[in-house]
C-alpha cells in the first residue's frame, strides 16, 4: 500500500537530459503537485538531469550499471538507494534500463513510467521514426503503472498528437515531449493527492476504474 500525504515523497530515476524531471520539479514548486522530489538517481554519471537537481539542492545519486558484475547487484544497490529516501512514489523519467521483475514487483503500484507512444502501440525504442515510417496519423505519449512486462502496465493517461505531413522525427518528438510535460505531472498529482491507485490490473481514479 502506497503511503500518501500532502508531503508525498518522489524519487525520480533518469538517464539523460532530465526534461521530464524539470517538468515535475516545476509542478512541485508551483504546488500543482502536492509533493517533493526527495532524490534523483541516474545510471549515467554525466546525465544533465543530475545538474538540474543539484542546482536546487535535491540529493543526487549515481549508480552506474557498468560498475556491477550483474543486473542483480545493480538492482540491489538501486533498491537500497531508493528505499533510503523512503519514497511514496518512484518515477521513471527517461531511465534507460530495463528493470527486473523482482524489483518491479517490490514497487508495484508505486512506480510510474512515461512512454513516447500511444501504448499498446509502439512499445520499445525509436517510436517517432517507426510512427513516421508507418504513415500513421496519430501519435502521443502514455503514463502507466510499471509492471514486469515492458511498456505494458495499466494505462493512466494519454496525450494524443496529430502527425503532420511535414513532420520529421525531431519535430514530432518535440510535440510529443511537450505533451509528456503536461500529462506526467498530472498523473503524479493524482497519486500524490491519494486519488490514483492500482488495484490488480486496473487503474482507479477517485474510486472509479479508468
Amino acid at each position: 500500500m502506497a503511503k500518501v500525504s500532502i508531503g508525498c515523497r518522489l524519487v525520480v530515476l533518469i538517464s539523460g537530459n532530465g526534461n521530464n524531471l524539470q517538468a515535475i520539479i516545476n509542478a512541485c514548486t508551483t504546488k500543482t503537485i502536492r509533493a517533493n522530489v526527495v532524490g534523483v538517481i541516474s545510471n549515467e554519471p554525466d546525465a544533465y538531469g543530475l545538474t538540474r537537481a543539484r542546482e536546487i539542492e535535491i540529493p543526487t545519486y549515481v549508480i552506474n550499471h557498468r560498475s556491477f558484475n550483474s543486473r542483480r547487484e545493480f538492482e540491489l544497490t538501486l533498491k537500497q538507494t531508493i528505499d533510503s529516501m523512503d519514497p511514496n512514489l518512484v518515477i521513471l523519467a527517461g531511465f534507460m534500463r530495463i528493470l527486473g521483475s523482482d524489483l518491479i514487483e517490490y514497487y508495484l503500484g508505486r512506480m510510474l513510467n512515461i512512454h513516447p507512444s500511444l501504448l499498446p502501440n509502439y512499445a520499445g525504442l525509436n517510436t517517432h521514426a517507426r510512427v513516421l515510417n508507418d504513415g500513421v496519423k496519430e501519435h502521443g505519449a502514455t503514463v502507466h503503472f510499471v509492471t514486469p512486462k515492458l511498456d505494458a502496465g495499466p494505462i493512466i493517461l494519454q496525450k494524443r498528437i496529430r502527425v503532420e505531413q511535414a513532420d520529421t522525427v525531431d519535430t514530432l518528438a518535440e510535440r510529443v515531449h511537450q505533451g509528456e510535460y503536461e500529462i506526467y505531472p498530472q498523473a503524479i498529482s493524482w497519486f500524490a493527492a491519494g486519488r490514483l491507485k492500482l488495484v490488480g490490473d486496473a487503474v482507479y481514479l477517485d474510486g472509479n476504474q479508468i
